[in-house]
């Protein structure tokens, strides 16, 4: 008896200590209405955003859908949230972190009335979560906007102009989070079928955004004001923001605080339009950013300008904020931005330039294919003391005249332009500046609105000018190495209608627990998929033909699903039962579906980490064929093809590993001048023709036999 209850102590004290190791989930309450329950999405209970949320997040998240289609954030709506179970159900659940994504429905004409209520009910909806659990942290998600053109019904100019800016609010008063989705799919109506409902695809896009702000680390608040030689004049809401408006040294300046503080104390150094288009520094305020400005209006980069600029950085980082700043310039704002980089290098994390002057000579001096100002360019030659023709000829204070030196600087650059921009020129200012920069080894990107002028500046989504700026600070999360499930539901994915990604995923699993000892077990996304192979949701396999000639005597597996990145590949391997095959040789072919989204590091990455999950995943016997992403772009000097080629460059030190042989099958795949043999390729220069497998066949049936002897 003595014994046993010993034992028993020794269990508890065992399970007590088990216990302190172990955390119980981070619960997660998606509250909403219909685009939170998933409506419009296919297969639903796999693809609304808060399940796709719970895949990427694993099992260290809770993550519950408490969705109700058709309700409204307001009590006298026609379909009250606080009126469901679903909201009782959400406030029993005590979350520790809420999601609200409610108002598109308050849009309709017979909810306008009561748009007076909007904020104070939201407020209430807030208030009673806080109640419940006082440490949860509340998240406001902007509605999406709506393409629709029944001004009855959900009407997007209610959603833009009032529904998101009272959400805004709600978010200051309640010292709240907002993620804006509006901009995220105002240039995606395609994603939105029915123009109201995301799809599946578009849900992906929800959950990844919140899946950023989920796992966002931050640090503690700084008191960036503290000088004593800073004047504060007044605090006001900036869409949902602290911003503050002071002097320093007697000059006017701003500074905008975000509601998490992100890791390293990031922060951009705007010039100029304070407000104007403020897209990109609300995403940023989102991520933790500081957004901040010292005025230099009418100063054009000159002298005086540099000195406040040298000073306010100095204010800034001496309060905490990073010693590398983003340089954001708009029009004019240019000329600030740039020859300030280039005389304070070291402190440049990146530059954001948008429509920028870099010649004062285009702008403001007119003196060739612009426009100009004459009122400006007399300001202009006073600044930098031009009294003459000659000091006009020989000036060289211009950062189109010191681009070698602001390549050298190594900080990356975006500009986005107006392709018919008639007040600064293309011609005259960014597209020398671009060539020169890429010439003197500098990285610069450009993107260019064809049929657009000077204005608007930004662009209405700005997450390639934001990805560009998370990248260059190191904030940005890699997506390529997040094990996700696809949300693909397409029969143009050369699928029978009505069968989606899971259906392919329980294709290959079953195949793969029928399989024993197999020779071949081909992973990777539609070109693998393409081989066929009892498949029977698959209707299009043009490597058929190769696969009869080159495997007939191998017994194989094609695990290859349309669409698939790396994360999507990740998920397979954790989630799926390909182990049971016991193959002697896995073919991984993977990474060109990332192209899109990935830079090329993030790729390697992402494939880096395929290959890890791999191995793990079979016997220490398995052989493992890397060819990454197959050849893309049929032209060698497009920059589809330099990915390729940067991608191959970043992982070909993997075949170093035991029992692992990377390919690169470039050369196998194009002629002597670098293009892809049109007779293997389809002219989306991604995807094989059957002559291509026949290739890709032989070359894997070859090395086969070579790897297993």
């Amino acid at each position: 008896m003595k014994q046993l209850l010993l034992l028993i102590l020794g269990l508890f004290s065992i399970a007590e200590s088990m216990g302190s190791t172990f955390q119980d989930p981070v619960k997660i309450a998606c509250v909403g209405n219909s685009i939170t329950y998933g409506s419009g999405v296919a297969n639903r209970e796999k693809n609304a955003y808060p399940e796709q949320l719970q895949s990427m997040l694993g099992n260290t998240y809770q993550v519950r859908n408490f969705g109700v289609s058709g309700s409204t954030l307001l009590k006298n709506g026609d379909k009250p949230y606080l009126e469901t179970e679903a909201y009782s159900n959400a406030l029993k659940f005590k979350p520790d972190i809420v999601f609200i994504k409610l108002g598109t429905n308050d849009s309709k004409l017979s909810n306008r009335v009561h748009l007076d209520n909007f904020e104070g009910d939201y407020i209430d909806l807030v208030n009673s979560f806080k109640k419940e659990n006082g440490n949860a942290r509340i998240i406001l998600l902007l509605p999406v906007p709506a393409f629709t053109t029944d001004t009855t019904r959900i009407w997007n100019e209610v959603i833009k102009n009032k529904i998101t800016l009272m959400t805004r609010r709600v978010a200051y008063k309640t010292n709240s989070e907002v993620l804006d989705l509006y901009q995220l799919f105002i240039d995606q109506p395609g994603l939105l079928p029915d123009k109201i409902h995301p799809s599946s695809l578009g849900a992906t896009v929800i959950a990844k955004r919140i899946y950023e702000a989920v796992i966002q680390n931050e640090i503690e608040k700084l008191e960036i004001l503290k000088s004593k030689e800073v004047k504060v004049s007044e605090t006001a809401n900036f869409y949902g923001y602290d911003l503050t408006d002071f002097e320093y040294k007697g000059i006017p300046c701003k500074v905008v605080k975000p509601k998490k503080v992100a890791p390293g104390a990031p922060w951009v150094l705007r010039a100029r339009f304070w407000a104007h288009e403020p897209q990109t520094d609300i995403a940023l305020l989102e991520r933790g950013f500081h957004i901040a400005y010292c005025d230099v209006a009418n100063l054009f980069g000159g002298p005086e300008a540099m000195k406040r600029w040298d000073r306010f950085y100095g204010l800034m980082t001496q309060a905490g904020l990073s010693k590398k700043v983003v340089l954001e310039g708009m029009s004019r704002g240019g000329l600030i931005v740039y020859n300030w980089a280039e005389k304070n290098q070291e402190k440049v994390a990146c530059v954001y330039a948008d429509a920028p002057v870099l010649d004062g000579k285009s702008w403001p001096g007119g003196l060739w294919k612009g426009k100009g100002s004459a009122a400006d360019w007399e300001v202009f030659k006073t600044i930098y003391g031009l009294k003459s023709e000659r000091d006009i000829a020989e000036f060289k204070g211009n950062p189109i005249h010191n681009i070698k030196s602001i390549a050298q600087g190594g900080f990356p650059m975006i500009h986005v332009c107006g392709a018919a921009d008639e007040v600064v020129p293309i011609e005259e200012n960014t597209k020398p500046f671009e060539e020169a920069i890429k010439a003197n080894g500098g990285a610069i990107s450009v993107i260019y609105k064809e049929g657009v002028g000077h204005h608007p500046h930004s662009l209405e989504n700005p997450t390639p000018i934001v990805d560009f700026i998370l990248g260059a600070t190191h904030q940005k999360v890699n997506f390529a190495q997040i094990p996700a499930p696809s949300a693909e539901f397409r029969s143009a994915a050369g699928w029978k209608e009505g069968k989606d990604w899971w259906a392919q995923a329980n294709d290959i699993d079953s195949l793969c627990l029928a399989s024993k000892e197999i020779d071949l077990l081909l992973i990777g996304n539609s070109i693998t998929q393409g081989w066929g192979r009892k498949r029977p949701n698959v209707t299009y396999a043009p490597g058929r033909e190769a696969a009869e000639l080159y495997f007939k005597d191998l017994n194989w597996v094609g695990a290859g699903i349309s669409g698939d990145r790396t994360q999507h590949l990740l998920y397979r391997l954790n989630n799926g039962n390909y182990e049971a095959a016991r193959p002697k040789m896995v073919v991984l072919a993977i990474g060109v579906n990332n192209f899109g989204d990935n830079s090329a590091e993030e790729i390697a990455n992402g494939i880096m980490k395929v290959l890890e999950v791999t191995k793990k995943k079979f016997s220490p016997q398995t052989k493992i064929m890397l060819f990454g992403p197959l050849p893309t772009g049929l032209d060698p000097s497009t920059d589809r093809r330099k990915k390729y080629n940067k991608i191959h460059d970043l992982i070909k030190h993997l075949g170093n590993v035991k029992n692992v042989f990377y390919y690169n099958l470039i050369n196998e795949f194009s002629d002597e001048k670098g293009f892809l043999k049109p007779d293997l390729f389809s002219q989306d220069g991604i995807h094989l023709l059957p002559e291509g497998y026949k290739v890709w066949g032989k070359f894997i049936r070859d090395n086969y036999f070579i790897a297993t002897k």
